[in-house]
């Protein structure tokens, strides 16, 4: 199945199921463009080096691959259960104690100081993934007194979720700073900031890791986050629309329409975005999707998400290959449907009447103008020449048919294209004039097999002696020769 390529971006987490050497060649040859490493399991010298094997493979490999480091964030646990864990009855009662020691079928020691302040009569809480929910019924000196609303069977340290607007912890977490210093020193491509509630969470990891400009992604899980979209997204360099925590705080019901608002006003906004949690959920086991799953994927695809994310499924299914062999195949027959010439048209009209100021303005300005040259042309290919990755984050707004490709000198913004939709990314090296900037974007894509003699393609590049704040302002059409 080597030959499948979707435009949609899979990024797949790395776990016990994933991560031998031999596994990681395998997904990446299938599929996989983003490597996540899931902060919140194990330490962070296992972290260090499965960034290290994921730059040894995407070397065998010779592929782009992009590591994403999530952070852990707030996370509010129980004390150790039992070794068989404990089954929670309907209808029964169970005492929420602040403190660290072990729990109980009765009582659950919850690492949360303020937990008798901060919770009220009729709150609910919800334990592990959301399969078992509680509601506040008294508060006394001693203990948050609930009633199982819906019960389940739990075991280990399951966490316990309290509504967003109670929570007093801050985010980032003195835990998420620390290791965002030690994985933004290691050179990992994206962190992921978990529990965003505001621009301003983000700007405290940037500048915990200043003077390096490690990427942000924002994960979108709270109603407040959902509220500051706009702020959010302005601040990110990427966005993941995170539905387990985000079906936990908000009915169940929302989330799909939370979802396409998400992914909508990223796109709108040159912002990749990725859309995650049980995307392929039955596959931890079963070596098929549900129907239900393979149409949440198509759909997904239709509302123009950036990446679809794979989290347990690679970590520690049974058969994390065939996961990302059977997203690829979804993931592409749903691209053969999409009415994206219907969204770059919509979103044209829509960015006249509201374009940004400044150097963006002219990016925004000239891709749009490309999409419409490469239509016009007949052109095969967009070449986006470009220092930031901004280009070819714009380009790909549109959603266009040709083969998008974006090149870069610097290594680390061509792993970063590598989470922009339908964007391949290339390496090139650095040149004095626009004139041999554009010649080299075209002789490196035929070498590597992109496009081809006799082909029309369109190249977008900014005058190279510029300072690198500069926008895009050059758009040439070549046919290849």
């Amino acid at each position: 199945m080597g030959s499948m390529e979707s435009k949609t971006k899979i990024v797949a987490t790395l776990g016990p199921a994933s991560e031998s050497p031999e596994m990681l060649d395998r997904l990446i040859l299938a599929g996989v463009d983003v490597v996540r490493l899931n902060l919140s399991h194990g330490t962070v010298d296992d972290h260090v080096a499965r960034l290290h094997a994921v730059r040894e493979a995407a070397q065998r490999t010779g592929r782009v691959v992009a590591v994403l480091a999530d952070l852990p964030g707030p996370k509010v646990r129980a004390g150790q259960l039992p070794p068989d864990g404990v089954l929670l009855v309907e209808g029964a009662v169970l005492n929420l104690i602040p403190g660290e020691q072990p729990s109980s079928v009765r009582d659950f020691h919850v690492d949360y100081e303020t937990l008798l302040h901060d919770l009220h009569v009729g709150d609910r809480v919800v334990i592990g993934d959301g399969a078992i929910s509680l509601r506040v019924e008294s508060v006394t000196a001693a203990a948050v007194v609930t009633r199982i609303i819906t019960g389940g069977r739990t075991q280990g340290r399951p966490g316990v979720h309290i509504p967003s607007e109670r929570l007093r912890l801050h985010t980032p977490t003195d835990d998420d700073l620390r290791l965002a210093k030690i994985m933004a020193a290691e050179g990992v491509d994206f962190l992921a900031v978990s529990f965003v509630r505001a621009a301003s969470d983000l700007r405290q990891v940037r500048d915990a890791i200043a003077p390096l400009t490690t990427r942000l992604v924002a994960k979108i899980e709270t109603l407040p986050a959902v509220a500051a979209l706009e702020e959010i997204a302005e601040e990110a360099d990427a966005v993941m629309v995170a539905r387990g925590d985000l079906g936990i705080e908000c009915p169940l019901e929302d989330v799909p329409h939370l979802q396409k608002r998400i992914v909508r006003h990223c796109v709108e906004m040159g912002v990749p975005v990725i859309t995650a949690t049980q995307v392929l959920e039955s596959m931890i086991t079963s070596p098929a999707p549900t129907r239900a799953e393979v149409s949440d994927i198509a759909n997904a695809v239709f509302d123009g998400t950036d990446a679809l994310m794979l989290s347990a499924e690679t970590a520690i299914g049974h058969d994390p290959v065939n996961v990302v062999e059977t997203m690829v195949r979804i993931a592409e027959r749903a691209e053969m449907e999409a009415s994206y010439s219907a969204w770059g048209k919509r979103l044209g009209r829509m960015q006249r009447r509201e374009w940004p100021d400044g150097p963006d303005r002219i990016t925004m300005a000239i891709t749009h103008a490309a999409g419409l040259a490469a239509v016009d042309a007949g052109a095969d290919a967009i070449l986006c020449c470009t220092r930031s990755g901004r280009t070819a984050q714009a380009m790909a707004r549109f959603r266009p048919t040709p083969r998008l490709v974006g090149l870069s000198p610097d290594a680390d913004t061509v792993r970063s294209m590598a989470l922009s939709w339908g964007v391949t990314p290339l390496q090139v090296g650095t040149y004095a004039t626009t004139d041999e900037l554009v010649w080299h974007a075209v002789e490196t894509a035929v070498a590597e097999g992109l496009i081809q003699v006799g082909q029309v393609v369109l190249v977008l590049a900014g005058a190279p002696d510029k300072s690198s704040g500069a926008s895009t302002d050059v758009l040439r059409i070549v046919r290849v020769s």
